[in-house]
């Protein structure tokens, strides 16, 4: 006997939220029905689909490899329906893509038409938060996908890589001019400005070649976002590592400057960012080409 449409709606749902009480909510049906119809299908398939304790429910490997493919089911048995009543072509979609504020407005939000025309159907929304907000946000599917350039380790996201980002090491020219920031020991007369207490940008330019950890400042500002340092620092407020793309305009002018421009900070990726059992990754790689055609502002 084959699964039930229903009973493979019931188990994406639990294994969407690993709550059964939650994937209720979403199907319009009991826990305990739920419940009911996970077992039956567990039945069909002769198999254990989650390991259930008094604290948690969890995927087990044979549930992890239905996953996706129950995605794929139920997609088709909705096409199945459009085709019957004519309704030809892909059904339509909801995106939640996820971005940080700076690179949002600057990068993501003009190129949103440019999306909608490249994938039909797809109807974008947008979410603003910091990197770890982000993949937080990714990984407990409150959000589909993000573009950042976080690191992570987590086996349960993927990303397919979109454009480099470069960084510089940079302090507003009338600032530096009444402190000048040319030696080791002129750091004690500054403020570093960076997102958190991990130093997230700075160590870009700390671990290059031919920095180091010398610099001694004289105190560390955490300012959240690289939208507020960017503020800050033009404003002569102290000095930060910041994208190349977002102060290159400030460089050109010469209202910024570089400090210690031997040193070359590292640079890192943009990536378009998304769960690894998630099913929509051709969806994902089509955006990813379409994303990458634009270059950064």
């Amino acid at each position: 006997m084959l699964p039930s449409i229903d009973n493979l709606r019931c188990f994406v749902a639990a294994a969407q939220f690993l709550n059964f009480r939650a994937a209720a909510r979403t199907v319009a049906l009991t826990p305990a029905a739920v419940g009911q119809r996970i077992r039956q299908l567990e039945d069909q398939v002769g198999v254990a689909l989650f390991k259930r304790t008094t604290r948690s429910v969890s995927l087990t490997r044979e549930g992890l490899a239905l996953l996706p493919v129950a995605h794929r089911t139920l997609q088709t048995a909705e096409d199945c329906v459009r085709a019957a009543r004519g309704q030809l072509g892909p059904g339509p979609t909801e995106l939640v893509l996820g971005t940080r504020h700076e690179l949002g407005l600057s990068w993501v939000v003009p190129q949103m038409a440019a999306l909608g025309r490249a994938h039909d159907g797809v109807t974008f929304h947008l979410y603003f938060g910091s990197g770890d907000d982000l993949l937080l946000r990714i990984r407990l599917r409150e959000i589909d996908c993000a573009v950042t350039s976080s690191r992570f380790v987590d086996p349960k996201l993927d990303a397919l890589q979109l454009h480099r980002e470069d960084y510089v090491f940079v302090g507003a020219r009338s600032m530096l001019r009444r402190s000048p920031l040319t030696r080791d020991e002129h750091a004690q007369n500054h403020t570093l400005i960076d997102a958190g207490r991990d130093l997230v940008l700075f160590r870009y330019w700390r671990d290059a070649a031919g920095a180091g950890d010398r610099l001694r400042f004289a105190r560390i500002l955490r300012m959240g976002t690289i939208s507020a340092i960017d503020h800050c620092v033009r404003s002569g407020e102290g000095v930060a590592v910041l994208p190349r793309y977002l102060v290159e305009g400030h460089l050109a002018k010469g209202t910024l400057i570089e400090v210690f421009p031997k040193v070359k900070p590292l640079p890192d990726f943009f990536r378009l960012v998304f769960r690894t059992d998630d099913p929509r990754r051709p969806l994902f790689e089509s955006i990813a080409r379409t994303m990458i055609t634009r270059p950064l502002r």
